[in-house]
């Protein structure tokens, strides 16, 4: 299963001091919902622990990410792959910075694919649970990174302007076969 999600808001900090903050994992990866721990590798290289539940589906996931792409002070991407319990996963999550008048502009995006039982059996479940975990780390880097300035519409994958509470926009696909089903 496939899920794809985007955004933007603004927060009142310096460009160069976002950026900081989002390509350090020390700092930004404690703000993922139901954070465990990190281990750092090296400078590109982590592995994040977080739990997760789906309905009756519970364990903890162990994600190894890669600060794939960094562009000082504008640009980053992650990505990443994992094991979730009852299934594997990967992502990709990149952002881009622009100043703004009222500080800077973070544009982000960001997919993820499940494969494996977990995907068959939770279902239509994923979708709401991700966008309410995204939600929740919008709101720690908006605590973070100071209180935003107005909120910015977000982009649907179609392209139309929907209104922005600092909330994610989504368009999920089901990839199909056995295991996406």
């Amino acid at each position: 299963m496939a899920m794809q999600f985007n955004g933007e808001f603004v927060v009142s900090r310096k460009r160069d001091e976002v950026y900081d903050f989002l390509t350090d994992p020390k700092r930004f990866s404690p703000l993922l919902p139901e954070y465990e721990s990190m281990t750092q590798e090296d400078e590109t290289h982590f592995t994040v622990k977080v739990k997760v539940g789906i309905s009756h589906i519970r364990g903890t996931a162990e994600i190894r990410l890669q600060l794939a792409e960094a562009t000082r002070p504008s640009h980053a991407v992650y990505k990443g792959q994992g094991k979730v319990v009852g299934g594997s996963t990967t992502l990709t999550a990149s952002f881009d910075l622009d100043e703004v008048p009222e500080g800077t502009k973070v544009i982000w995006r960001g997919e993820a694919q499940v494969f494996g039982p977990l995907a068959s059996m939770a279902g239509g479940l994923l979708q709401p649970v991700a966008k309410k975990n995204l939600e929740k780390v919008i709101a720690g880097l908006h605590q973070a990174l100071g209180t935003p300035s107005q909120p910015v519409a977000a982009q649907s994958a179609e392209g139309a302007q929907v209104p922005a509470q600092s909330t994610p926009t989504q368009q999920a696909t089901n990839t199909g076969g056995p295991l996406g089903r």
